[in-house]
Parts: structure tokens; sequence; C-alpha cells
């Protein structure tokens, strides 16, 4: 199976001491907007992403809880990450909608968790990824439907 360059440092990092953490770290360099999250990959396999992200006062709103764009930049990037790894570096995607449920307050560390399978791509397609972002006590805090926008860079 391929799968893209990005995935094989996560791979190659993972299985090192602080390895999840320097890769959580060149994240935040390399996406600078979803870097200021301070969300850390936990797992990561292609069609499948963990991200955890600690509650603090800089992604909290007037309510006393975690943002709700904050959740949803949450959720596109844990499905990102599900799909990239998932892909070779022949194809690139792009998120072109955004859809998000909300169920309770979100408060503490939550966990974000997305599945996939993509789909075989010939032209280009589009595909939506489910990501799951769920509390502490294992709730569903909210749930973020990112739809993308995939194509073949050799076309």
């Amino acid at each position: 199976m391929k799968t893209s360059s990005f995935y094989k440092i996560w791979h190659n990092l993972a299985k090192w001491p602080f390895g999840k953490q320097l890769f959580s770290l060149i994240i935040r360099i390399y996406n600078p907007y979803t870097g200021g999250l301070g969300a850390k990959v936990q797992e990561l396999r292609p069609g499948y992403a963990k991200i955890q992200l600690r509650d603090r006062r800089a992604i909290r709103n007037h309510l006393n809880s975690i943002h709700a764009i904050a959740l949803v930049n949450l959720g596109e990037f844990t499905s990102g990450l599900a799909l990239l790894a998932s892909m070779d570096d022949s194809l690139r995607g792009i998120p072109v909608k955004i859809s998000v449920n909300y169920y309770k307050k979100a408060r503490g560390t939550l966990v974000a968790e997305s599945y996939n399978q993509l789909p075989e791509v010939v032209d280009e397609t589009e595909y939506t990824v489910k990501t799951e972002i769920k509390n502490q006590e294992d709730l569903l805090v909210a749930e973020v439907h990112v739809t993308w926008k995939i194509a073949r860079l050799d076309k």
C-alpha cells in the first residue's frame, strides 16, 4: 500500500521516545493556524487519526467552554490527517464543505477520532470524512463532517 511521505514521517517518529510530540511540533510549524490549537497526535494510520486537545484558556469562549470554531478546526484537522495518511503523494485534498453538530459544552481534555476508507481516485472526486469529538467521560461533544475534494496531481 502506498502512503504519503507525511505518514512515513509519523511512522518513523512515533516509535521513538518523544516522537509523537516531535511530530505534533512539526504540524505546528507546517500549519501554523491549526498548530495554534496545540492538539497532539496520539495515533495515525491509513484511514485513522486520533488527536487529543487539552482544554486551556486560549481556546475558551465566554461560556467557559472550548470555542465552537476550535472544535471545527479540531475536526477538520483530524479528518485531514486520517485522509492524508491514506493517500500517496500523487493525490492532494482540500476541504470544500464543513458541517458540525454540537451535542454538549466542550470542557476538559477532548479526543477526536476519524475513520475513513479512501475511495479509488481516478478523476477529481469529493469524499466526506466524519470526525467524532468526545470528552473525558467518553461522551460525544461534537461531530464534524468535512467534504474533501481529492484530485490526482498527475492529471
